[in-house]
């Protein structure tokens, strides 16, 4: 991890404010070392795994570099699919906020017309698939022969999915004095004799390489979320769960901020900890948080360094970190001194990609669970009153209190007087007015077809969600775990993309051979 800012990286005021606005504390490894060499004019190889900031690493120093006062595109960026271009496009988007750069995200899928007209108006930097780009070069819609950069990123996923002759074709169409950055997470031979034959002699190499992980004693778990609901999610997972002491983190610091707020207004015991407070509050919430009059602490991953309480049970990614090496420094927060510990995730299904890359990361399986119901918090909580109920009638000391009891029982029945206690109890524990018993009632089901191609049909998992994608509407990031045997494979879905990829592509044809799709006949479907 670097221990600089990104104000010592000398990029543009206008992209360090919005860094800034976003409140990321320090750049991540990539983003510290690529960034400096980015800016001097450097072309870059940048090899790091998915979820490590590469598109900030990037995307900062190019948008602080180029001329976005001309009447010509800047930059191309490519991407292998679609879905990876729109997050591209919305990530660079959040750095221009305060300046007048324009972006756009060209892919298959959308009308062309569209996207010519769009062209036309002026875009500063283009975040495109190759085979769409290489459509508009043979339309003559879009000039390339003045930009500024060439990014490539996730490079192996196109060269995987077979995009090498576009690449080659794109780039030959591209100034020549342009600047080229690639970014892959791994290098394979076709990557080096790409960089060998289109990048300068004294292109940068930076590699980030994997540090030993070690999460053995702690239970990893994550809830499929919606966005709208994040909160609420958080808020039942600790009513039923009560943990005795947790941090939560979140990934910037206004969201550590508004977390507080949150849970502070809902009578929750929570201080927060980030750069921007001065070490005596940093410290005097730290040592609340060791001696137990603090029960739950949300943090930035930076401000969370140094800390060692060795009774925390709990670690709650309220976000997912930008690095998935973060996301090892959190819950090692738990399970210390031999204890288990438990981690959770609340993850959208956008955020999916980046936690299957956490788990390949970790080398770990992290389980999913359900968001609790009102009915599970009840249950929870009936519990918990009942015991303390026995403790207190076992330690004997309520006398004061029958003399009330007394008079209540000559105007009520007492169990109906117990039970009265009992809600109020329980209404006063509950942190969140609960509307709907099932905050996932609208989540789809999952379900796991079987599809008629295997490992000896020279299938892969990057093939086959080409294929599924190539033939229906559906997104990468909507196919879940992938099965493949030797004579066929079984894939999970929700129900709501299983019809989708039952009708369109049932029947296509994968190398020739027509594909069959259709629901397992197992019930039994594997979570995700």
């Amino acid at each position: 991890m670097s221990n600089m800012n990104f104000s010592n990286l000398n990029l543009e005021p206008k992209i360090l404010q919005s860094i800034d606005a976003l409140g990321f504390e320090e750049p991540s490894q990539i983003q510290a070392e690529s960034i400096p060499v980015i800016l001097e004019g450097h072309d870059v190889i940048g090899q790091a795994q998915t979820g490590t900031g590469k598109t900030l690493a990037f995307g900062a120093p190019m948008l602080s570099k180029i001329d976005h006062n001309s009447n010509y595109i800047s930059t191309l960026i490519l991407t292998p699919t679609r879905e990876l271009a729109i997050q591209v496009n919305d990530e660079l988007s959040k750095l221009v906020k305060f300046s007048k750069i324009r972006l756009m995200p060209i892919y298959g899928g959308q009308p062309i017309d569209r996207q010519i007209r769009s062209l036309k108006k002026g875009i500063d930097v283009v975040v495109g698939t190759p085979g769409r780009i290489i459509d508009h070069i043979r339309r003559h819609t879009i000039d390339l022969s003045k930009i500024q950069f060439l990014i490539m990123d996730e490079a192996d996923e196109m060269l995987d999915m077979g995009f090498i002759d576009d690449i080659e074709s794109i780039i030959k169409n591209t100034n020549p004095n342009r600047q080229t950055l690639l970014f892959s997470a791994t290098m394979p031979n076709q990557i080096k004799k790409l960089a060998s034959k289109y990048m300068s002699k004294d292109t940068k190499y930076i590699k980030i390489e994997k540090n030993t992980l070690t999460v053995e004693k702690i239970k990893q778990y994550y809830y499929e979320i919606k966005h709208k609901d994040r909160f609420e999610s958080l808020c039942r997972i600790l009513d039923v769960d009560e943990p005795s002491s947790a941090i939560i983190f979140c990934k910037t610091k206004r969201g550590v901020d508004e977390l507080v707020e949150s849970m502070q207004a809902r009578g929750y015991n929570v201080e927060g900890m980030h750069g921007d407070m001065n070490q005596n509050q940093r410290m005097n919430t730290l040592r609340k948080f060791k001696d137990g009059s603090l029960e739950f602490l949300i943090a930035t991953d930076v401000a969370a360094r140094g800390i060692d309480v060795e009774n925390v049970s709990h670690v709650i990614n309220y976000d997912l970190p930008q690095d998935t090496e973060y996301y090892v420094h959190r819950i090692g927060r738990t399970g210390r001194a031999n204890k288990e510990g438990i981690a959770y995730s609340l993850v959208t299904p956008r955020e999916y990609i980046l936690l299957k890359q956490i788990e390949k990361y970790t080398k770990s399986k992290i389980k999913r669970k359900e968001v609790p119901t009102v009915d599970d918090i009840f249950e929870a909580k009936y519990k918990h009153i009942a015991e303390k109920i026995k403790t207190t009638l076992s330690e004997n000391n309520f006398k004061n209190f029958i003399p009330i009891a007394t008079e209540l029982d000559e105007e009520y029945n007492l169990v109906d007087v117990a039970a009265a206690l009992m809600k109020i109890v329980f209404d006063n524990e509950i942190s969140f007015d609960y509307k709907e018993n099932s905050i996932n009632k609208n989540i789809d089901e999952e379900i796991r077809l079987f599809l008629s191609i295997g490992r000896m049909d020279n299938i892969t998992p990057r093939k086959l969600i080409k294929f599924i994608t190539e033939t229906s509407s559906v997104e990468a990031h909507e196919i879940g775990d992938i099965d493949i045997l030797n004579k066929f494979t079984f894939i999970n879905v929700s129900e709501s993309i299983a019809s989708i990829i039952l009708k369109k592509t049932n029947g296509k044809k994968f190398q020739g051979r027509r594909v069959s799709v259709e629901v397992a006949k197992s019930k039994k479907s594997k979570n995700r």
